[in-house]
């Protein structure tokens, strides 16, 4: 059996996993990553992707009933209904790790990851 703490290890990975796993989480994450820490983005804008064709209302209910309570459970971010905007959690350092790490190694990318995918097409052009 595992110890507490590597349990608790173990767990954090895999909750950093799941919030990585969606586009429009990813795309709240790398937008919270260009900006100071404690400016607030304003939403849908900051979770809206290119490569999403989703209209803004059903994107705004997603972000309201699943994306959002689920990065700010884990501590990765802090929203707002009113106004509608995200900012950087006390915990937001380990997805910003991982995202940052990845867009620093965008020209090493499998390309099967990079094709169909505009912001990183964009990025190694």
């Amino acid at each position: 059996m595992n110890a507490p703490r590597e349990q608790d290890w173990a767990e954090r990975w895999d909750r950093l996993y799941d919030a990585l796993a969606a586009e429009p989480r990813r795309e709240v994450l790398r937008s919270l990553t260009n900006v100071p820490e404690e400016r607030r983005l304003p939403l849908p804008d900051a979770a809206t992707s290119p490569n999403q064709s989703i209209d803004t209302e059903t994107l705004r209910i997603d972000l309201r009933h699943h994306h959002l309570p689920k990065l700010a459970d884990v501590g990765y971010v802090r929203w707002e209904s009113e106004p509608f905007c995200v900012q950087r959690g006390p915990r937001f350092e380990e997805p910003a790790f991982v995202v940052n790490t990845l867009l620093d190694a965008v020209d090493e990318i499998p390309p099967g990851l990079v094709d169909n995918c505009r912001i990183l097409q964009e990025m190694t052009e």
